[in-house]
């Protein structure tokens, strides 16, 4: 089969790849017809590539036609459409069954003290082959996959894999009602849906980004924009708090993750990883790595006192210095971590299959390429030209 592998720092490749094949009795082939890239999938292109290997499969966004099924497979059936969710969870541990599939017991990577294995995401989690490819197999077929309907196209259903729930819990654990103010910082794919998802429980949305193109789009599902190249982000904490009665947002939702610029000696450290040994290199980022926290301690400065801030853009420093005082005193609510995709799934399909497209789904990628195109889709991704948010591949 055709799949985009990992080769290199910044080197994305798509080759031929072996077949998958079931290898256990509850696994699941699935053909793929449609497979999105995704912003962590960027972390994996530079600079998590300590712990990737030349050829490992790469992408944890697909959905496609169920083609086998193992012996013991009782629910799931040949000619499923289903959506595959980037956490590899068994959905009866213990975690799985408090909703907490990003630590399922029985994919957890405790090797490397890390939670439940991803789908094309590393040594730190699993390596288990990914989902930007022509066929996957499929673990837990019958707890795993989300079946969805026949009808309407793969773009209705295809975000169900990451963006949606991920995008879903940072609202939930925002802890918001209607009426509320949620200022989301980054408009990327995850802050975009966010944005949507907030405003479609009733929230007064502020959207802030640099990308003319990606305020654009917020701006037209009804957020406030603020463009924070033009404001300044000394300026951001102040315009927040003229927006929401003098406080602060009632809560902000990070959405940019270590992907923050304004952190200079953060971007030192890790471009320098890329001079060390790759040995060295996961030993740093395992035990002394730093994140760029700018936009971290943006959402502390601008939440009100007794608010909450989400986290749902992802940080890999392992020795990150936080601003504790500021923390306690404003008696801030922090949450974050990976998207338990089944915890939510049930729930954003009843939204999905509503007669008018509630959420954008079906406009949200603003490209659609083959397969082969990706590795050049990762390049433009990464430099946030070309208008990319969400690109989408065709195998």
């Amino acid at each position: 089969m055709r799949a985009v592998t990992w080769q290199g720092r910044r080197d994305m490749q798509v080759v031929d790849a072996p077949d998958p094949r079931i290898e256990e009795p509850t696994d699941a082939l699935v053909r793929i017809t449609s497979t999105a890239l995704c912003g962590s999938d960027l972390h994996l292109y530079d600079p998590f590539t300590p712990f990737m290997t030349p050829g490992d499969v790469v992408g944890h966004e697909p959905m496609g036609i169920v083609e086998e099924v193992g012996r013991e497979v009782h629910d799931l059936r040949v000619g499923d459409r289903v959506v595959v969710p980037f956490n590899v969870s068994c959905g009866t541990c213990w975690m799985c069954r408090r909703g907490l599939q990003s630590q399922c017991e029985t994919t957890q990577n405790r090797e490397h003290g890390t939670g439940a294995s991803l789908f094309g995401y590393s040594k730190l989690y699993g390596q288990v082959p990914g989902g930007q490819a022509e066929a996957m197999r499929v673990p837990f077929a019958d707890t795993l996959p989300i079946v969805v309907p026949d009808d309407g196209p793969d773009d209705r259903f295809l975000f169900l894999s990451d963006v949606l729930p991920t995008a879903w819990q940072a609202v939930e654990y925002a802890g918001v009602t209607p009426g509320a103010s949620v200022l989301v910082l980054g408009a990327g794919p995850i802050g975009d849906m966010a944005a949507r998802v907030a405003l479609h429980r009733g929230c007064e949305v502020v959207v802030v980004d640099r990308i003319p193109e990606r305020l654009a789009r917020a701006a037209g599902r009804g957020a406030t924009t603020i463009d924070v190249d033009e404001l300044g982000a000394d300026n951001l904490p102040e315009k927040i708090r003229e927006l929401s009665g003098g406080r602060g947002a009632d809560a902000v939702i990070d959405a940019v993750g270590m992907e923050a610029h304004g952190s200079p000696v953060a971007e030192v450290m890790q471009k320098a990883l890329a001079v060390l040994p790759k040995q060295a290199q996961a030993a740093v980022m395992t035990k002394a790595g730093v994140d760029r926290l700018e936009v971290l301690h943006q959402a502390i400065e601008c939440v009100r006192r007794g608010g909450t801030v989400s986290v749902v853009g992802v940080y890999g420093g392992a020795a990150d210095p936080m601003p504790m005082m500021q923390l306690f005193d404003k008696q801030v609510q922090l949450r974050m971590g990976q998207a338990n995709v089944r915890r939510w799934s049930e729930e954003i399909l009843d939204v999905l299959q509503q007669d008018d497209d509630v959420l954008g789904v079906e406009t949200f990628a603003t490209h659609h390429l083959s397969l082969e195109e990706a590795p050049a889709a990762y390049a433009t991704f990464q430099e946030k030209s070309d208008g990319m948010v969400k690109a989408v591949f065709a195998p």
